[in-house]
């Protein structure tokens, strides 16, 4: 049975391949470790979704949701 993590911090991404790699490293190099990243991929036309897998693929703390279809930020913060 695996641990829970202490909280979740959740990234709604579209066009942001630019800023991701920064924002990735800014949340993955805090002091605490004790949570998961969630990057839900509102079906982003850019690099994104995929900067989001190779994330995950390299830390087990992170998390990816893609959409099918782009719905604006709020509800990928709701997913």
């Amino acid at each position: 049975m695996s641990k829970n993590p202490y909280f979740s911090v959740i990234i709604p991404v579209y066009r942001v391949e630019k800023y991701l790699d920064d924002a990735l490293a800014s949340v993955l190099s805090q002091s605490f470790k004790d949570f998961e990243l969630i990057l839900v991929d509102d079906k982003s036309p850019d690099r994104s979704g995929n900067i989001c897998d190779e994330a995950a693929e390299s830390d087990n703390r992170v998390k990816v949701v893609h959409l099918e279809k782009n719905s604006g930020a709020s509800n990928a913060r709701n997913v």
